[in-house]
């Protein structure tokens, strides 16, 4: 499929930096929330599974209002999209503060976060990236750009336990908030939309959805998804709480998020790296046979400052580097043209196992005490994406190739 690229309002090195700042402030504090769960759970008499709740909500709302983000920055641009998330996005945080109880917090750190989440999220950032960027080096850009990202995890982690720390989770959530208004002026380097490109199909976007969902690649590709957002959100929310229960302190929980972000920097620019290089499907299937690894690994040593660390490194490489391999394919699949929306339906998909992640793990701890059945599924379903990404067939869905008759 004859691909070209779209040229920026400004500059693509300054539209390449901007993004990825956005990336890590969104996805830094975003990453944080598990930091969270003791000291708010705490204070207003929260279960477990009601705070695990309010974050599997956040975590749908995402993936439901993903595709729909996706499509509006396709259509009326990129720059006052990610604005209008931020602005959304910080005042979920802000209504958090504020928030009584559970089905309270459900709304504002679920609903109302998780939407601002979604339309200022870095699948949108790297939508203007698809466009921007030459396609052989869209790997190794949507790698930066998932670096910068995991940069804004290894950043906020230590920050925002600080300020909780120091200023009590009420305020730290409002300096949060604040950081967050610093995007608004950022996204106008990512103004512009998608246009359509020489050679590909111009289709209502339903139309293109169906056409896509028909080619059984990408339909391998969006179910394979669903296990990186079990795995990411289920560590992300429950992990600091689990190494207390083990033992060890609330710094080490937070320590341990930012080993991952440090980590995935070296993973994303490295999954970049080699998706322009070796069949993206194959460097899926390992990374998720890699995780599985990893966390079978974990369960059978005893529980330490250096294992939770060791683990969070090993995890760190592997967290996010499915995201330029994904987005890769996506690209690759059916152009720029309606990367938007189709890579939202593969992150609905991811947000759906975040969904099922984070609940999951609240409820089985509060009915039986322990995370263990949990990590135990993780294993399984690691070890079932990585099959499920081997068949994949890295080309051009032909039904995107032409315009139709």
């Amino acid at each position: 499929m004859p691909q070209s690229v779209v040229r920026p309002a400004v500059p693509l090195l300054v539209l390449i930096i901007a993004g990825c700042v956005i990336a890590a402030i969104g996805n830094g504090i975003r990453t944080s929330f598990g930091l969270f769960t003791l000291p708010l759970s705490t204070d207003l008499g929260l279960s477990r599974e009601g705070w695990g709740m309010a974050m599997a909500i956040q975590n749908l709302a995402w993936g439901i209002a993903q595709p729909f983000a996706g499509a509006f920055a396709d259509r009326v641009g990129t720059g006052r999209t990610v604005a209008l998330g931020a602005a959304i996005y910080a005042l979920g945080l802000l209504l958090m503060v504020i928030s009584p109880n559970a089905s309270v917090m459900a709304l504002t750190a679920g609903v109302i976060t998780g939407v601002g989440i979604a339309i200022c999220s870095f699948s949108v950032v790297m939508a203007a990236f698809g466009r921007a960027v030459p396609p052989e080096k869209r790997s190794l850009i949507f790698g930066v750009a998932t670096a910068a990202s995991s940069f804004g995890q290894f950043a906020f982690a230590p920050i925002t336990q600080g300020f909780i720390n120091a200023f009590g989770w009420q305020s730290a959530l409002v300096y949060l908030a604040m950081a967050l208004l610093l995007i608004i002026p950022l996204s106008y380097a990512l103004r512009g939309r998608s246009e359509n490109t020489t050679g590909q199909a111009d289709m209502p976007f339903m139309q293109a959805l169906a056409r896509a969902w028909g080619y059984g690649s990408y339909r391998l590709l969006v179910i394979g998804f669903f296990v990186c957002g079990f795995h990411l959100a289920f560590i992300n929310v429950h992990m600091p709480a689990y190494l207390v229960q083990c033992g060890l302190s609330p710094e080490v929980g937070s320590w341990t998020i930012a080993v991952i972000g440090l980590f995935n920097i070296v993973g994303s620019l490295l999954s970049g790296y080699l998706g322009g290089r070796l069949p993206k499907q194959i460097l899926l299937a390992t990374i998720y046979f890699l995780r599985a690894v990893a966390i079978g690994l974990f369960l059978l040593i005893p529980v330490s400052e250096l294992t939770a660390y060791t683990f969070a490194a090993a995890m760190g490489l592997l967290w996010l580097s499915t995201v330029p391999l994904t987005a890769g394919l996506v690209a690759m699949f059916f152009g720029a043209r309606y990367m938007g929306m189709l890579y939202g339906i593969a992150f609905f998909s991811h947000q759906l196992g975040s969904f099922t992640g984070v609940w999951l793990g609240g409820f089985v701890y509060d009915l039986t005490g322990s995370y263990s059945l949990v990590w135990y599924l993780g294993i399984m379903l690691g070890l079932g994406s990585a099959a499920l990404h081997l068949p994949i067939n890295e080309r051009s869905a032909p039904n995107f190739a032409l315009k139709p008759a």
